[in-house]
């Protein structure tokens, strides 16, 4: 944890975590292709810690076909089995399932009016910069985020309950929820 007892507090001193915070968390994402990524890496996260997704990413992008949707919507009961032997990821037949149906719902959603376009119309193109001064200030989840778990699950997804989409919404900059006093919170407004 930071030192001083300020600013984000969430992540650990692991050099993984820490260069996730600083690099990446919370950084406007418009790429299609790696918001599903992120929300795929969400929901396997579901009752496991971040750093454990973290350490296993390479791992999930290399069984995962790099998390092409396209490609990823194509697989087969052989693939989930395949998946499940695989030790450089998370196990879980119902999170790998998921995947592959999510895939063939970000592939409707994107002909439809791209998955980018899709996201950040819930928060009108632009992220909402929250004013935290205390990590225990940041909700899980909320109004918004329990709309966008429930009209994503409408559309087929799976494992995007509130908690999984409000913690997606903060990795992906759709909220800056860096606090007040971490460098980040101002950093991240400028990409």
């Amino acid at each position: 944890m930071e030192q001083s007892g300020t600013g984000c507090t969430w992540y650990t001193d692991d050099k993984i975590y820490k260069d996730y915070h600083d690099q990446e968390w919370g950084v406007p994402e418009w790429d299609s292709r790696a918001l599903w990524e992120k929300l795929i890496l969400d929901g396997f996260q579901a009752g496991l810690s971040w750093i454990t997704i973290l350490k296993k990413r390479d791992a999930f992008r290399e069984a995962f076909a790099g998390f092409d949707p396209d490609l990823v919507a194509a697989f087969t009961q052989s693939d989930v089995e395949r998946l499940l032997q695989n030790a450089g990821i998370i196990r879980h037949r119902g999170k790998i399932e998921a995947a592959i149906t999510n895939a063939k719902v970000w592939q409707a959603i994107e002909a439809e009016q791209g998955f980018d376009n899709y996201l950040w119309n819930f928060v009108g193109g632009a992220p909402i910069v929250n004013r935290f001064e205390l990590m225990s200030e940041v909700p899980a989840y909320t109004p918004l985020s329990t709309q966008i778990s429930k009209d994503l699950k409408k559309r087929g997804f799976k494992f995007c309950g509130p908690t999984i989409v409000y913690a997606f919404m903060q990795a992906v900059g759709m909220v800056n929820d860096h606090m007040l006093s971490c460098p980040r919170h101002e950093e991240v407004q400028r990409f």
